[in-house]
């Protein structure tokens, strides 16, 4: 009796797993490092003039237990300000909580070579948010990432057209943008206008 059940529980595991875009192999991946910003997408319609226009670049740090930390740079007030976040492990592998557990954050590798998704969903002010970002090794533009990240979104329920590109700045108080994702926009077309 006890074999029958291992074996139902670990055939339920392996199908929820396989139906779940954000399971993984995660012992094999690395996510620490600098990595880029490269697009983003919320659950909320932002308007064009209170979207993120740059961001720096994320850097991600292991610490003991399994834990992560997250640092970038911002500007207000025409001040640069570094801001970490420390993100702790939970029970599933890639799946980590902020803010005493009212933010959840999931890594999900993709199949293009140094790209990951970044997707967070949590309560920020009172009220729930989601929200996905395309993180890429270096500031090249990856037609195939970008694609792979318009699909994320829609899986995800997010608006093609809240899918946007920031620019890069230098981290802390550089000359200013690094470089944009010119073209970027360009090569996330909306679904209706794909050829399958």
């Amino acid at each position: 009796m006890q074999t029958l059940f291992l074996t139902i529980m670990l055939s339920l595991i392996v199908t929820l797993r396989a139906q779940d875009p954000l399971s993984f192999a995660w012992e094999e991946q690395n996510i620490t490092g600098v990595w880029y910003v490269k697009a983003m997408v919320g659950n909320e319609n932002v308007p064009l003039e209170k979207r993120v226009k740059k961001v720096s670049p994320l850097t991600v740090t292991a610490l003991e237990g399994g834990d992560l930390e997250a640092s970038f740079t911002f500007l207000k007030k025409d001040q640069c300000h570094e801001k970490r976040t420390v993100m702790e492990r939970v029970g599933e592998p890639g799946k980590y909580s902020t803010d005493g557990g009212q933010k959840h954050i999931y890594f999900q590798e993709l199949p293009v070579k140094d790209h990951y998704i970044i997707f967070c969903e949590g309560w920020y002010n009172g009220e729930n948010f989601r929200m996905g970002k395309l993180l890429g090794r270096s500031l090249d533009v990856n037609a195939e990432a970008l694609e792979e990240f318009r699909k994320f979104a829609q899986r995800k329920g997010f608006p093609q057209e809240n899918i946007f590109f920031p620019a890069q700045t230098a981290s802390g108080p550089g000359p200013g943008p690094v470089a944009g994702l010119k073209g970027a926009q360009d090569l996330v077309q909306p679904p209706k206008q794909l050829q399958y």
